[in-house]
């Protein structure tokens, strides 16, 4: 929150608190007269009026006189009206009214924001920078890239950067909910945010402080917040007719009756408040519960988009990850073992994320291999892995990209074969090709067959730029019939733009390669783990690669409309029934401004049902998570 909303939030709570005191004050000196036509009761009502309600009236014109009508507006019609007509302690309920509905407002988005304020305080305020022999302490501002940094035991990386020294683990779960400890030594990635774990880890900063991958997460919540997504904009205009009929309705009621008492009535149970408050409310309460559960929400309207949507579009590069694939095959040249090969691709690949690391770690576990210490990793995008074990130039990479350095290796490489593989070069020699099969996890299946039932998908589709034996084999694990094989990214945007154009269009991928293809879908879905949150063209990052969180998405949407609508319809309905009643002499002006009261308590309590619940029944095998 920025300073100038705190103190504004602190004066509101003031005028509601004075608000209470000058009623309670009036009621305990109802009964003494002070003077002829004058009573002590109604002192601390007009110091409320002068003191609290001047200032709100004021702040109501100066915003009519910017262009801005609302709720707002029409309460201070209603504080003026209320004066003129004597109805002081009504004038008094109209402050409370206003005052103690924005410092509502206020407090709940506050409450709906508690996900980004947690974000921000985790962060150090300081770092450990080397200098010469010595260490110094320096703010997070004063990092250069090329900084060696220390990240003491139990300490949280302050920017994105590479282990030159120290062995250990770091937590990377932030916004992912679940445990996972990456081991880290010199030459593999660390990422701002993580916890370090046991040992002192010595990094060298590749980035600022302000673009590493945890400020990036923070700049796009941030910036989600400030969106006004249609539903919003729609509230708002909404509000303004809603502002305009009340007051064609108060003038009726005046002309027909002739009591300007009844009037009132109308006009102060009309106000809009929780078309205006719960909207906003309901869409940030969205953004913090996805950010609990590891999606960040780069555009908000994808929360109101996505559950219109009616194609399923999945690229491969992504999908597979979901998986927990197996290492079914050791091909090796000669010269190599198929254990010497094992052992020497595990100990490297215990450095790296990639789903096939965890199967060569297992495989190497089964044949209990040792794993050895290696220097200088690194793994970059669309690059492979490589690092040095006992003094070999290891790589792990694909067929493709061998082929295009060295296309000779043709010769004495292995047919390609149905599943996924990895080629292993020793010192830039051809030393192995290692074949996988891949299988899903048990969301995989049960997601794509409980769309069309669940969430009322017509059309599923498998599209990749991999060639047709990997495509084909996934698609027929996870049950999707219509697949696309060696797609190029322009025909993948021509694909998503063709589905786009016939019903709304989900399209899901790895973020890496498919932007343009994530920006020309309804909705872009992107699996940030291993890419950039700001540079994919996605509304929404998943920031680990599970099925169960794009349900938890759909249902968290879904949620977000549903209460939405609840807050806006029933706040209106409310408001026009009790509009009937004061229009028929049924409803006092005081009692109007209680029960509006009521209704905007109401309207934002129902509201923060999506920040203050902590589950989302998701149909996904009739799991719940929370």
């Amino acid at each position: 929150m920025k300073p100038e909303a705190h103190v504004f939030s602190k004066w509101q709570m003031l005028i509601a608190i004075a608000s209470l005191i000058a009623i309670a004050l009036h009621f305990i000196l109802n009964d003494t007269q002070l003077m002829v036509g004058l009573r002590l009761a109604d002192i601390p009502l007009f110091a409320l009026i002068i003191i609290g309600g001047i200032p709100l009236v004021t702040q109501v014109a100066i915003k009519m006189f910017r262009g801005s009508v609302g709720a707002d507006f029409l309460g201070g019609i209603e504080l003026v009206a209320a004066a003129v007509l004597e109805q002081y302690l009504a004038s008094a309920l109209i402050v409370l009214m206003l005052a103690g509905g924005q410092a509502l407002e206020v407090y709940a988005m506050r409450k709906a924001s508690a996900v980004l304020r947690a974000l921000s305080e985790r962060m150090p305020a300081s770092a450990h920078r080397k200098k010469g022999d010595g260490v110094e302490e320096i703010t997070l501002t004063d990092i250069a890239i090329g900084d060696e940094i220390l990240v003491y035991p139990h300490e949280t990386a302050p920017v994105d950067g590479v282990v030159t020294e120290g062995h250990g683990s770091m937590d990377e779960s932030y916004l992912t909910g679940e445990p996972y400890q990456v081991s880290k030594a010199p030459g593999v990635a660390v990422l701002s945010g993580a916890i370090n774990g046991e040992s002192v880890l010595t990094i060298r900063a590749e980035k600022l402080a302000h673009d590493s991958r945890y400020a990036q997460i923070m700049e796009v919540m941030q910036e989600a917040e400030q969106k006004r997504p249609t539903m919003r904009r729609l509230g708002d205009q909404l509000g303004g007719w809603f502002a305009v009929f009340a007051l064609i309705a108060t003038g009726l009621v005046w002309f027909i009756t002739g009591d300007a008492l009844r009037a009132l009535s109308v006009l102060v149970i009309a106000t809009p408040c929780p078309l205006i408050i719960a909207i906003p409310i309901t869409i940030i309460g969205a953004i913090s519960m996805s950010a609990r559960r590891g999606i960040i929400i780069k555009d908000p309207t994808v929360l109101e988009r996505l559950p219109t949507c009616r194609t399923a579009i999945f690229d491969k590069t992504g999908t597979r990850t979901y998986g927990k694939p197996e290492l079914t095959e050791i091909l090796p040249a000669a010269g190599f073992t198929q254990d010497d090969i094992l052992q020497r691709a595990a100990s490297l690949e215990r450095y790296s994320k990639h789903p096939l690391a965890s199967a060569l770690m297992q495989a190497a576990s089964k044949a209990n291999l040792a794993l050895i210490e290696a220097e200088s990793v690194s793994e970059k995008p669309g690059q492979g892995l490589t690092g040095m074990v006992e003094q070999h130039e290891i790589a792990v990479t694909s067929r493709k990209k061998v082929l295009q350095m060295k296309p000779e290796i043709a010769a004495i490489m292995p047919p390609t074969a149905a599943g996924l593989e990895s080629i292993i070069m020793v010192d830039g020699k051809y030393a192995a090709t290692l074949r996988f099969r891949d299988a899903p996890r048990s969301d995989g299946k049960s997601f794509i067959g409980h769309l069309g039932p669940s969430h009322q998908f017509n059309k599923i589709m498998l599209v990749s730029g991999d060639r047709k034996s990997e495509v084909t084999y996934l698609a027929e694990l996870l049950g999707i019939k219509e697949t696309l094989a060696s797609q190029s990214p322009e025909q993948k945007v021509a694909i998503v733009r063709a589905e786009t154009a016939k019903a709304p269009t989900l399209f899901m991928g790895d973020g890496i390669n498919d932007a343009p293809a994530l920006a020309s879908a309804t909705v872009g879905i992107a699996f940030g783990q291993h890419s950039s949150v700001t540079a994919e063209a996605a509304g929404a990052v998943i920031m680990e690669n599970s099925l169960v969180k794009v349900d938890e998405l759909i249902h968290i949407s879904a949620r977000l409309r549903t209460i939405a609508l609840q807050s806006a319809i029933g706040g209106m309905a409310f408001s026009i029934i009790g509009m009937g009643f004061a229009a028929a002499g049924y409803i006092s002006p005081v009692q109007a401004a209680l029960l509006q009261e009521f209704i905007d308590v109401l309207a934002i309590a129902n509201a923060l049902r999506l920040t203050l619940g902590n589950s989302i029944k998701i149909d996904l095998n009739d799991q719940k998570a929370g």
